[in-house]
């Protein structure tokens, strides 16, 4: 029984983005389902927007957010006592504000939506997003970036993620018209 648990941890630090692309993608399609059933109370089940969806956790967010946090721990010496607030930091007002224009601008490609409607979507959602990002994430993170090991920070990060995914989901499906 104890031999589980050992391949286990072995299999996360040998498989590292692997595993965690795999979990974000995972995390990220759950929250799509609950975005439709709970959130929008939908009759009709659209399997695409949650095959879109877990396709960005597993191609996009889990490989991206594994790589900054593996890029994080490089940087920032971990017995240095302010090492979770300099991570939060960086987490917040590089990575954050960076990616999220890229995950949208993924999103709308695999909606098969031109340019300009990617343009639009992204002048349209990106400062509210932000808003709600920093709302929920820098207690988060902290929490996160302070306790966890880095073989699952991500697992934290897509766990906790996954009300964010919900969120995510539902914002990103309003339409330009409901949203003002």
């Amino acid at each position: 029984m104890t031999g589980i648990p050992k391949s286990f941890k072995s299999f996360i630090k040998t498989n590292l983005i692997v595993v965690q692309s795999l979990q974000a993608g995972s995390l990220m399609a759950l929250g799509d389902v609950i975005a439709q059933f709970a959130i929008e109370r939908k009759k009709q089940y659209d399997v695409m927007r949650t095959l879109r969806f877990g396709a960005l956790g597993v191609g996009l967010v889990g490989p991206s957010v594994a790589m900054w946090y593996k890029f994080l721990s490089k940087m920032i010496r971990p017995d240095d006592k302010t090492a979770a607030f300099k991570k939060v930091a960086l987490d917040q007002f590089m990575f954050a504000p960076c990616f999220l224009p890229v995950f949208l601008i993924a999103l709308n490609t695999l909606k098969g939506n031109d340019w300009q409607t990617t343009k639009a979507e992204i002048k349209d959602k990106y400062f509210d997003i932000m808003i709600t990002n920093y709302q929920v994430w820098p207690l988060v993170q902290f929490i996160n970036f302070k306790f966890m090991p880095l073989q699952y920070q991500v697992l934290m990060n897509q766990s906790v993620g996954l009300f964010w995914n919900s969120y995510l989901s539902w914002k990103t499906q309003l339409s330009k018209k409901i949203i003002k």
